[in-house]
């Protein structure tokens, strides 16, 4: 069942593109943090599955790099970490520190549905951002800039990922501190 977060009459402002660039880095910072403490216990779990001497020998002969198990663990973790905290307060960290938040039109939480076809269409225009600067090199910069541009800055208050996922990002009002 969604959360309420307020009336469905009650329109909040959408968040200004400043508040969820400074919200994206503050995430991206944690996720980095996250994606270590998954990568660490991936590792473990594989070197003890596979064997510690055979799982060192296969390190030291390149064949662990690009490993599909591991960047399909790692793209789990992240979609997980998001959804839970977009389907449950509409909050990441990052998000509580500058006061927004996702929500559907009426006020209530997203679904997790919602919050894989948002995390699903900002991964991949950084897919398509990181492929096209590999095979490209400086000149994709002429095309991935204006791509994450637009998958992120608020047109008419909606984001692209705010469009495919049929939610809004919204500024959360200060709370009125109470008077003894």
């Amino acid at each position: 069942m969604p959360r309420r977060f307020h009336d469905a009459e009650e329109l909040l402002p959408p968040a200004t593109a400043l508040k969820r660039a400074l919200a994206i880095i503050y995430d991206g910072l944690i996720s980095i943090a996250v994606l270590l403490v998954a990568t660490w216990i991936y590792t473990m779990i594989a070197g003890w599955l596979t064997g510690w001497d055979k799982y060192e020998q296969m390190a030291e002969a390149g064949e662990l790099s690009g490993d599909p198990g591991l960047t399909f663990a790692l793209f789990l973790v992240l979609y997980v970490f998001f959804a839970y905290f977009w389907t449950r307060i509409g909050q990441t960290l990052g998000m509580q520190v500058w006061r927004i938040r996702i929500e559907n039109l009426d006020g209530t939480s997203v679904s997790w549905t919602q919050a894989l076809l948002r995390y699903g269409t900002a991964a991949a225009a950084i897919f398509v951002t990181l492929l096209s600067g590999y095979y490209l090199g400086p000149v994709s910069l002429f095309v991935t800039v204006p791509l994450v541009v637009a998958l992120f800055y608020p047109i008419n208050g909606l984001s692209v990922t705010d469009r495919v996922s049929g939610s809004v990002v919204v500024q959360v009002p200060k709370e009125l501190r109470k008077q003894a």
